[in-house]
């Protein structure tokens, strides 16, 4: 039995069509957690000149929780339509890391995720996120395309 399941956001369409495949077969049984992971290692690469004036990066986190803020409550709005509340999480790291950590650390049963969210230099550069969860997490993972 499903009783914990977490779907990584990072506000693609895929993110999306893996939260409403989680909500069709779990909101009746689990917890949902949809989590956002701040991404620096991403950010670093496409970081303007004013990056290394102080302040930007915390310029930077605020914006970036006010995004994952913005997205939560889209995940919420769809959730709604099935009576489910969602519980939230932004950690900042790698991505595929800390979707694996949090995976072990809060007793996910199940995760749930687009096959990507990256695209060009950053997808070659950076890997597979579904791919590096799909290898390590403990868990079932489902990829959605």
């Amino acid at each position: 039995m499903t009783d914990h399941v977490l779907v990584p956001l990072d506000a693609s369409p895929l993110s999306d069509r893996a939260l409403e495949f989680t909500l069709d077969e779990y909101a009746e049984d689990a917890t949902i957690t949809v989590l956002h992971v701040l991404d620096f290692v991403e950010a670093g690469y496409g970081a303007p000149m004013e990056a290394s004036l102080p302040g930007y990066w915390e310029d930077w986190y605020e914006n970036e929780e006010e995004n994952a803020e913005r997205l939560f409550e889209d995940a919420q709005a769809t959730a709604d339509e099935y009576g489910v509340t969602l519980e939230t999480e932004t950690t900042l790291g790698k991505p595929a890391r800390s979707i694996v950590e949090f995976a072990d650390t809060e007793s996910v049963d199940h995760i749930v995720m687009g096959s990507h969210g990256r695209s060009g230099v950053s997808r070659i550069l950076l890997g597979s996120v579904a791919e590096t969860v799909l290898r390590r997490a403990h868990c079932p993972v489902t990829i959605i395309r």
